[in-house]
């Protein structure tokens, strides 16, 4: 079969005058990196023996041990649909898992590790685990030197049309590649914030899913700097309005369907989904850390901008942290709407599957729903339905995460430690800048 595959690759990138090779993977940090080799050394490519120095990725390893491989995905080949200049052929692509020397797949590797939690998934009896990801992403306009400027494309609002959403034909060409590319796209709309935006397509298995994800970052921003524009998935790009987040839509399967869906309960759901959304609840807090890793994904987590602050779950409440969308069937799903798009796919959904497993494996039993809008509840009244926040900052979150064995081992020894070394990093970092919001109100005044 994959001498099949091998051929029908080199069959069409030879018809479609394939010139270049990018050998795509994630670092730690979820940043795309890659290596590019001419067409020439594809049969090496594809015979998993091109080599690269992993001691120039942070978080991979150190320079005493850099020879590492990489491994082609072939089943994620894809042709860009772009040319190169002057018309000058084409560039295609390979997801690739990092592997040491000697063959074995590398511990640090996000790809590898989300494959290391989904084995633990099949021991309990589940064949398959979905993900739908809403990723949205704020377009600014370039400068007169093609640098991103602050200045937002428009004052468009959540579903507006042209002329009031100046980016719609941005967002359409956007759609046009992602579909060339096989994407099923779903949906495609400006958010609530000016400047805001999100394309959702369909579901996929756990590590399809988070491939597209990363496919779809490299697309969104490549067609917006055609447009002049500059696409960023930072949460919180500006104050006061929202911030953009990545819902997750997450379901398990068994040989006998979807095993979120119960026909005979009252509302749909099995047994093993709300014990699923139980482990979810009780490891919120570590796995905030890896869904929102960055200093200023809490600038978005804070009440008032529709993004979820409270661990409590329910049917149609969208202001907890778990919501379960009205389909039922093999569309029953689980939403958790804290992560955002600075996460690490990889990592994000191999914690929360952890999370989500050691509820089913443990039998937990998720408390009752929450159906009230949490955020007109006083403190005495979440106090009163046992509701806890999320942590308000990295600080916290890590500190969560160091005390968490379940997540911790959802990450493995390798990523926890390079991944906790990063964010102290950054969060000792941020704590020493002076920034303009204290500038403004003490220089003057002291």
């Amino acid at each position: 079969m994959s001498t099949d595959i091998k051929s029908t690759i080199k069959k069409e990138a030879e018809e479609k005058n394939v010139r270049f090779l990018r050998l795509m993977f994630t670092d730690i940090d979820g940043v795309i990196k890659n290596v590019e080799v001419p067409i020439s050394q594809l049969d090496k490519v594809m015979d998993n023996e091109m080599a690269f120095d992993g001691s120039s990725i942070d978080g991979f390893v150190e320079i005493d041990q850099s020879d590492m491989k990489l491994h082609p995905d072939l089943d994620t080949w894809l042709i860009f649909p772009w040319n190169l200049e002057n018309n000058n052929g084409k560039i295609a692509r390979f997801i690739c898992d990092v592997h040491m020397p000697d063959g074995s797949p590398f511990a640090g590797d996000p790809r590898n590790n989300l494959k290391r939690v989904l084995k633990e998934m099949d021991d309990l009896g589940f064949n398959a685990f979905n993900l739908g990801p809403e990723p949205e992403f704020f377009l600014f306009k370039l400068d007169e030197n093609g640098k991103p400027s602050k200045t937002l494309n428009d004052n468009g609002g959540y579903f507006d049309l042209a002329p009031t959403d100046l980016a719609e034909n941005c967002r359409r060409d956007i759609v046009l590649e992602l579909e060339a590319l096989g994407f099923e796209i779903e949906a495609s709309h400006h958010e609530v914030a000016p400047g805001q935006h999100e394309i959702d397509w369909k579901y996929a298995d756990a590590v399809e899913a988070c491939d597209n994800i990363q496919t779809f970052k490299l697309i969104v921003k490549t067609v917006a700097r055609k447009h002049g524009l500059h696409a960023t998935f930072m949460p919180k790009p500006i104050e006061e309005i929202s911030g953009s987040g990545m819902h997750f839509n997450m379901s398990l399967f068994n040989d006998d369907g979807n095993a979120f869906f119960d026909a005979d309960s009252k509302d749909g759901l099995s047994l093993t989904a709300y014990q699923f959304i139980a482990g979810l609840l009780d490891h919120a807090q570590a796995y905030t850390a890896v869904c929102n890793p960055i200093v200023n994904s809490y600038k978005r987590l804070t009440p008032g901008f529709e993004a979820p602050v409270y661990v409590a779950w329910s049917g149609t409440n969208r202001t907890p942290l778990i919501r379960v969308p009205a389909s039922r069937g093999n569309s029953t799903r689980v939403e958790l709407r804290s992560v955002d798009p600075t996460a690490n796919p990889y990592l994000a959904l191999a914690v929360l599957l952890k999370a989500g497993l050691k509820g089913i494996a443990e039998a937990k039993s998720a408390p009752e729903p929450v159906n009230r809008n949490i955020y007109t509840m006083d403190q005495i009244e979440r106090n009163e339905n046992n509701i806890q926040s999320l942590p308000k900052n990295l600080n916290e979150a890590i500190n969560a995460l160091k005390e968490d064995e379940v997540i911790k081992d959802g990450l493995g020894e390798h990523i926890f430690d390079r991944f906790m070394a990063a964010k102290v990093s950054d969060w000792n970092n941020y704590a020493k800048s002076v920034s303009q919001w204290e500038t403004d109100r003490y220089f003057e005044l002291y």
